[in-house]
């Protein structure tokens, strides 16, 4: 990529502090909005359509004028060079000014780290996104995508789930009992033992049809010992699910009283989830983990209180990509789902972004002898952006522009093949988060199923 040259708009000195930022229009800049109707993009989210506009707002606060030197660079998420600019200005005695930048061509769409300096010190790194909902992601998905998945499929429909449920009087209501449920998924291989998950379950005791609602959990780095989350009877809008994934959670936890309901020692038998049988498309650990979601959607089937009609899933991480995973191959149709910063997609650019997963998966590859076009044929299979092209649901998406782990590409990978009309598709970006919840993300959340009850 060749370097694009940089423009200096207006001139601001002081300390070092970074202002606007966020994108603020200003007027004569001809700024123009993303043209897209799938999301509800506000200059505030450090989105722009072309060409970034930000400001260096620095004071001095001393009577005699001073001079700043001011060094920019601009990369693509992949750490390419796309400008770099420096300059000297004087800034009078007492005076606040703004040091405005933008660029002198429109860029590509994707997303950017710009680095400001000011006098050799870092004002502010941040990251940007220009026409996000532009970005390629082209699906790789391999010719037997569909029938792989289908088999698995078949698979689990063959196995007998026999849930049993256990009350956890505690946390029950009058209007909603809580049950610990334990039922069977598909084994972790094409043959063996179906495999034994476990979840809370939130069943409203009117008698009448509820919209069901899934939740999915993000990766289990708190540690064997670590509390799950048990809801409580409280509202009774919805029959609920909160699942736990093999190897996950409620599944690899002791018999505590931390974890009602649990009275026997769960153990993660997987090891490192991402690692376990890589490689191999019968027993690699996300094509089970993928069917306990399914599988999870199929036993609130068979409660009398579930409205399939009415289907929602959430999750963050792991989560998010289970929500989409889910969406992808279950057999009931989903009326929405709200992936917040969704891990597992687009592996072929996520590994060019961040360190984590790719340090694993090549480690994997590299052991088994496997080209990295095996490899990422292999990663196809799971891929969120892959699973995104046979979902055509509502979506509410979020992203951290500063997410290191699930960076936005990789979040926008999966939304931007989906097939899901624009009016009911909505993303939302957050400048300044990192691989975390937005502040206002349940709120958020139930008004965006609200649309759909």
């Amino acid at each position: 990529m060749r370097k694009t040259q940089l423009y200096i708009l207006a001139l601001a000195l002081a300390s070092i502090i970074l202002m606007g930022a966020c994108g603020c229009e200003k007027k004569g800049q001809d700024i123009t909005p993303p043209t897209h109707d799938t999301t509800v993009v506000e200059p505030e989210d450090m989105i722009w359509s072309g060409k970034p506009y930000f400001n260096i707002a620095l004071e001095n606060a001393e009577v005699e004028p001073v001079q700043l030197a001011i060094k920019v660079r601009i990369t693509t998420d992949t750490k390419k060079l796309v400008l770099e600019m420096t300059d000297t200005v004087e800034v009078a005695g007492i005076t606040k000014r703004n040091y405005a930048v933008t660029t002198s061509e429109n860029l590509e769409p994707g997303f950017y780290r710009a680095m400001c300096f000011v006098n050799g010190k870092t004002a502010r790194n941040f990251v940007f996104g220009i026409d996000p909902f532009d970005i390629v992601s082209a699906p790789d998905k391999q010719p037997d995508f569909d029938q792989y998945w289908q088999d698995v499929k078949d698979q689990l429909a063959a196995v007998d789930m026999n849930p049993v449920l256990k009350e956890i009087t505690e946390k029950s209501s009058s209007a909603r009992k809580v049950y610990l449920v334990e039922f069977y998924s598909v084994p972790d291989g094409a043959e063996g033992d179906p495999v034994k998950i476990r979840g809370y379950y939130c069943e409203p005791q009117d008698g009448a049809k509820h919209p069901v609602l899934l939740h999915f959990y993000g990766y289990d780095t708190q540690g064997s010992k670590a509390k799950c989350e048990c809801p409580s009877g409280g509202n009774s809008q919805y029959a609920e699910f909160y699942l736990s994934h093999r190897g996950q959670y409620l599944n690899n936890r002791p018999a505590t009283t931390h974890n009602p309901g649990i009275d026997e020692d769960c153990v993660n038998i997987y090891g490192d989830w991402l690692a376990y049988h890589f490689g191999d498309k019968d027993s690699y650990y996300y094509r089970g983990a993928f069917m306990d979601a399914v599988q999870a959607v199929r036993f609130m089937a068979t409660r009398e209180t579930s409205d399939m009609n009415k289907l929602f899933a959430e999750g963050s991480s792991q989560g998010g990509a289970l929500c989409y995973a889910c969406a992808s191959l279950s057999d009931y149709p989903f009326t929405a789902i709200t992936p917040n910063v969704a891990f597992l997609g687009d592996f072929p650019d996520y590994f060019q972004i961040v360190g984590w997963p790719a340090e694993t998966y090549k480690k994997e590859a590299k052991e088994l002898g496997m080209t990295d076009e095996e490899m990422f044929a292999f990663l196809s299979y799971y891929d969120t952006k892959n699973l995104a092209t046979r979902i055509s649901c509502a979506v509410l998406a979020t992203s951290g522009l500063m997410d290191g782990t699930c960076p936005p590409h990789t979040n926008i990978a999966p939304f931007n093949n989906l097939l899901t009309p624009a009016e009911d598709k909505e993303y939302h970006f957050y400048p300044t988060m990192t691989h975390d919840y937005p502040k206002d993300w349940y709120s958020m959340i139930e008004n965006f199923r609200k649309k759909y009850l």
